[in-house]
């Protein structure tokens, strides 16, 4: 994957950094520091520059989140609602308050969610998807997402131009970060559910 990322890049430049960022959003497991710190090298050593390189990064987070977003509209809370009240929902015990409650929590801290999930690996991009079902509103989204997505290519843009040709150990760095990060998230998650079913199982609440 990684020589396909940079020969895109190399061949296409600022629209293959916009795309595979987008695609990236849309299929996490594509490596954004990979992209993002080679796209910094790249300025050291073609015509295109620092803040072209992020402005379409940027343009590209904005793509896949919208991407994202436009699912999470399709699959709105009361098709959830519909879904949770047949067979699935007995045999997960979620039910109609589940998703009430869910959706209220997101709509009170959404804002903040948006913003601050774009510095972690994986939820940066399943965070558009609870912004769909919400309903959120879209202007907000857009800057919200925008905001967060142009610090962190920011970021990683610059430190893949300052490690020049040591750019690689950066992205391994940062991939390390990833990986630990979504080992520690699945694991969360994991405990959380069985928590939640443990309450169900046992009549509380």
């Amino acid at each position: 994957m990684r020589e396909w990322i940079i020969q895109i890049m190399n061949q296409y430049g600022y629209l293959g950094i916009m795309l595979l960022i987008a695609l990236e959003n849309v299929f996490p497991p594509i490596p954004s520091e990979l992209i993002l710190t080679f796209g910094g090298f790249m300025t050291s050593y073609t015509n295109i520059n620092i803040w072209g390189v992020i402005l379409f990064s940027t343009m590209g987070s904005l793509l896949g989140a919208i991407i994202l977003y436009g699912a999470g509209r399709m699959f709105s809370r009361e098709r959830l609602e519909g879904w949770l009240d047949g067979r699935m929902g007995k045999i997960l015990h979620f039910d109609k308050k589940d998703v009430n409650r869910t959706i209220s929590r997101f709509e009170k801290w959404g804002n903040s969610a948006v913003f601050f999930c774009r510095f972690i690996p994986i939820v940066r991009s399943l965070i558009s998807i609870p912004a769909g079902i919400s309903k959120m509103d879209i202007p907000s989204f857009l800057v919200l997402t925008a905001m967060g997505s142009l610090l962190w290519n920011t970021a990683l843009v610059y430190l893949g131009l300052f490690a020049g040709s040591s750019w690689e150990k950066i992205a391994g760095y940062m991939n390390l970060y990833s990986s630990v990060f979504l080992v520690l998230f699945a694991v969360s998650l994991l405990i959380m559910l069985l928590i939640f079913l443990r309450k169900r199982l046992t009549g509380k609440d």
